[in-house]
């Protein structure tokens, strides 16, 4: 084990809870270390059910062609807990991680704190320590009670569409859910909201008014459209012409507009070349990332294709499944669905999605997770909505059974542990 495997291990078992959101344990241990949270650059907080990441990791893209070194603050890590934290636009290097995590563990004295709780008063200090011009901040879950809930004057809000996700946590319904994202509204703060159902969009608009905010509605104060291959931007400045996402799907034309849309009205110092580069260099794995090379894509035969994505929810199955289409416009082939699959998620809901393409699905249990679903449950749901369907012992087995299938388009999906654990069995880990 690790240095960091074993604080984190320790700072795990701090609370008996993995998740029950407050803000009552963050507060104390962030004064007693000086309340970082106050001392930090410019910061854009976003909340939502789907596409935080890839609105951050547009941003990030954006301000890193602009000249600007950029805090960034994301969660789950994929395969090492660095990824969560990146400091002036490089990822924490793992000397500066582990003595943060233990400053952080000595201060907080074993009181009961939970592990997202105190991994992110971690993240604070280092970020209020480190120099940069502006911190990306994603919140972990919900917005009110959230943990990164604790910045008083944002730059600027984002809320991504609000869907059904976590709703043991955040609400059975989507106002519930919304009303829960809306928390991260902050008076004098400016706001973006990404494309949002009608239940959901009149909760945030309720929210904005009695702060005083008139936020900019994709869809309506701006748009972002695929013509010609290229993505064309219009808001009331006027229009932009540029280049089609690096991210791939249809979706990542809307995740990208959100993104421009935030930087121009939180007056970011990026312009249109800026824009340009950073569509053209964005990154972020495990969303739609092709698999070219590694150990595990050396089990396919050159003719197949291999792709990876942590889409976990019926939000994400859809953009997984508008993805597949436009490639089946391109070239179709047979689709191959390796799932694996938290047990807080409905696999049939999310498997319905690709009804149009007759899949079959080779189900897993994820490698080292006690709360996933069994391969054996993956299958059977399968198998109730009419998909050929088996359960898997392992990625190894599943892609051999995928070579099997004529130049198949194997998607590995369900779950970012899942992802986290194909990468790394890949060799191919996150820079």
């Amino acid at each position: 084990m690790s240095r960091t495997d074993a604080i984190l291990k320790r700072l795990s078992g701090l609370h008996p809870k993995l998740i029950d959101l407050s803000l009552d344990r963050m507060l104390p241990l962030l004064q007693k270390l000086g309340n970082p949270q106050d001392r930090l650059p410019p910061t854009i907080h976003v909340a939502g059910t789907n596409a935080k990441g890839s609105t951050i990791a547009y941003l990030r893209a954006f301000l890193e062609a602009a000249g600007k070194t950029v805090h960034v603050y994301n969660s789950p890590h994929l395969v090492r807990f660095n990824e969560r934290i990146r400091l002036a636009s490089k990822l924490v290097d793992t000397r500066t991680l582990n003595r943060a995590l233990e400053e952080v563990e000595k201060i907080n004295a074993g009181e009961g704190i939970t592990f997202f709780e105190v991994t992110t008063v971690t993240a604070f200090k280092l970020f209020a320590e480190t120099p940069a011009d502006f911190l990306l901040l994603e919140t972990g879950m919900g917005g009110t009670y959230d943990t990164t809930n604790v910045v008083k004057h944002p730059l600027g809000t984002i809320i991504t569409p609000v869907d059904y996700d976590h709703q043991g946590f955040l609400g059975r319904t989507i106002a519930e859910i919304a009303a829960n994202k809306a928390g991260i509204l902050k008076r004098g703060a400016k706001s973006v909201m990404g494309i949002q159902r009608d239940e959901g969009r009149k909760v945030l608009e309720r929210s904005a008014h009695r702060l005083g905010i008139a936020p900019l509605w994709q869809g309506e104060d701006f748009h972002g459209v695929s013509e010609d291959g290229r993505l064309v931007y219009t808001d009331e400045e006027g229009m932009l012409d540029l280049p089609p996402p690096a991210l791939l799907g249809p979706h990542q034309f809307d995740n990208a507009a959100l993104a421009i849309a935030a930087a121009r009205h939180f007056g970011l110092p990026v312009g249109e070349k800026d824009f340009a580069e950073g569509l053209r260099r964005v990154t972020w794995p495990a969303r739609m990332q092709p698999i070219r090379s590694g150990t595990l894509r050396d089990l396919l035969p050159a003719g197949h294709e291999l792709w990876l994505d942590g889409g976990h929810n019926t939000h994400g199955a859809a953009a997984l499944a508008r993805t597949i289409a436009a490639f089946d416009q391109a070239r179709p082939r047979p689709l191959v669905l390796i799932m694996g699959m938290m047990n807080t998620r409905d696999p049939g809901g999310f498997l319905t999605a690709f009804s149009p393409f007759t899949p079959e699905v080779l189900a897993l249990t994820i490698p080292g997770e006690a709360n996933a679903h069994p391969a054996a449950h993956i299958f059977a749901r399968a198998r109730d909505i009419g998909f050929a369907a088996r359960p898997m012992r392992s990625i190894v087995s599943a892609l051999k059974a995928a070579a099997e299938i004529p130049d198949a388009r194997v998607l590995i999906c369900g779950s970012l542990y899942l992802a986290g654990d194909v990468l790394a069995k890949n060799g191919t880990p996150p820079d």
